[in-house]
C-alpha cells in the first residue's frame, strides 16, 4: 500500500488556497492491508462546539508549538484516536479545503499498522470506524449535496457507511484521494448525471 500511494502522488499537485485563515491539519490514514486496504474515520463527540457528532478525519487546529502542519496533523491524531506518531508514514499532502468555520485545512496521507488499537478520547471522539476503499471506490452515495465555495458549486457526494454518513470536508476530502490515488473520476464540479 505505502508503493502504490508513493507512486500514485509522488506526481499529484496538491491544490493550494491562498487564503489567510488559521490552519489546521488532518490526517488520512490508510491501512497498510494489502489486500483490502481501509480508510479511518471518526465519528466527533456531540458535546463538541463545532462539528459536533459529524464523520472527520483525525486531525485539528495549528497550536503555535507544531512545528509544520504534519506535526499538527500527527499529534491531534495521537490525542484524539491513540496512534502514535511512530506508527505514521506519511506519504504526501491532498488538496487544501477550508471548513465552515474559516479554517485552512491541510489533509496528509498516511499509512497506519491495520492492526494497532485505536482508542478514541471520550471527550472529542465518539468512535473510530473504517472503511474499505474498495467500497468507496464503488461510488454508492446516499446523495448528493450542493456546496457553495469561493464563488462556485461543488457536487459533494455524500455515503452511508453502516451507521455513518461522509459528506460535507470529509467528503471533499475523500473525492480527491480516491482520484488522486485510484483515477476514481469523481467529479465534484458537475451535478451528477
Amino acid at each position: 500500500m505505502q508503493d502504490l500511494l508513493t507512486e500514485r502522488l509522488s506526481n499529484y499537485a496538491p491544490r493550494q488556497l491562498a487564503l489567510d485563515y488559521p490552519e489546521a491539519g488532518i490526517l488520512v490514514p490508510i491501512t497498510d492491508n494489502e489486500r483490502d486496504p481501509e480508510m479511518i474515520f471518526t465519528l466527533r463527540s456531540s458535546n463538541l462546539k463545532t462539528h459536533r457528532g459529524q464523520v472527520a478525519y483525525p486531525g485539528g487546529k495549528r497550536d503555535p508549538d507544531d512545528a509544520s502542519l504534519i506535526a499538527t496533523a500527527l499529534r491531534e491524531t495521537h490525542e484524539e484516536i491513540g496512534l502514535p506518531p511512530d506508527q505514521v508514514k506519511v506519504i504526501a499532502p491532498l488538496s487544501q479545503v477550508m471548513s465552515l468555520h474559516r479554517i485552512l485545512v491541510t489533509p496528509y496521507v498516511g499509512v497506519v499498522p491495520g492492526d494497532h488499537p485505536l482508542e478514541p478520547n471520550p471527550h472529542e471522539i465518539e468512535s473510530v470506524f473504517r472503511v474499505p476503499i474498495s467500497w468507496l471506490l464503488e461510488d454508492r452515495r446516499e446523495r448528493t449535496d450542493t456546496l457553495s465555495f469561493l464563488n462556485s458549486t461543488l457536487y459533494v457526494p455524500c455515503y452511508r457507511w453502516q451507521q455513518y454518513q461522509i459528506w460535507g470536508l470529509s467528503a471533499v476530502v475523500l473525492v480527491d484521494f480516491l482520484n488522486a490515488v485510484y483515477d476514481a473520476g469523481i467529479d465534484i464540479l458537475e451535478p451528477p448525471r
